[in-house]
């Protein structure tokens, strides 16, 4: 199973508690990059499309309800 098939079985309030979460690391990963102290560079890329892959699912639901009412 891929990952957006995971996010796309979650409720709205756990892709909001994801999409902290993942905001949270993404700030730590710019910390520890910009004092170079990164040990997983690729993890940046990682968190970033991760991100937006929530953003995308979210705004996907949102189109959905709004056509609904």
């Amino acid at each position: 199973m891929s990952k957006i098939e995971d996010l796309r079985q979650k409720s709205d309030d756990q892709l909001d508690e994801e999409l902290t979460t993942l905001k949270r690391e993404q700030f730590n990963l710019r910390f520890q990059s910009a004092t170079n102290q990164l040990e997983a560079p690729a993890r940046i890329r990682e968190v970033r499309r991760t991100i937006a892959k929530i953003k995308t699912l979210q705004g996907e639901r949102a189109r959905a309800a709004a056509a609904k009412a």
